[in-house]
């Protein structure tokens, strides 16, 4: 399993580069900002969501500031009817506990059955700014460099318009 330390060894690893700033853990957007973490430009809200017959499993990734619905989440990426995936599931598939979800987690999936979709206005950004499975330090990393590592360790990945 990945944590913070493990994240960044395997950034480091791998060449990824990255910015990181350590904060007090931020649970929320909200909390976030009100910590004036640095990289806000580049925030992201992170929904970890199932379809109702719990088969499909999806972390989906939007700025931090965007408000899409999830029937239109559910829509756009073709799935049955959406929810928010219980905090068992997120430990138990992701191992990460509620307020520190990030993309990164899925290199924890090792059953893949988790795929992350990233709105496409974060690739357009160009950089995401992202919790290393760990809520008090977020990572500022190029967005092709997320897909590419997430790829490279068997993560399914997918970016599409979700508003």
């Amino acid at each position: 399993m990945y944590d913070k330390q493990g994240v960044i060894k395997l950034l480091g690893n791998e060449g990824v580069t990255f910015r990181i700033a350590e904060h007090e853990a931020v649970r929320t957007v909200e909390e976030a900002r009100r910590a004036q973490i640095p990289f806000a430009a580049f925030g992201v809200k992170n929904l970890f969501l199932r379809d109702d017959k719990k088969r499909a499993y999806y972390l989906v990734c939007l700025p931090d500031d965007a408000d899409v619905p999830l029937k239109e989440i559910q829509s756009r990426i073709g799935s049955r009817r959406l929810s928010f995936a219980s905090p068992a599931d997120l430990g138990r598939m992701l191992g990460l506990a509620p307020g520190s979800v990030t993309p990164l987690g899925a290199l924890n999936d090792t059953e893949r059955a988790v795929e992350v979709v990233l709105d496409q206005r974060l690739v357009e950004r160009g950089s995401v700014a992202v919790h290393p499975c760990d809520n008090t330090a977020t990572l500022l990393l190029g967005t092709a460099d997320l897909i590419d590592l997430l790829r490279r360790h068997g993560c399914r990945v997918r970016c599409a318009e979700l508003a």
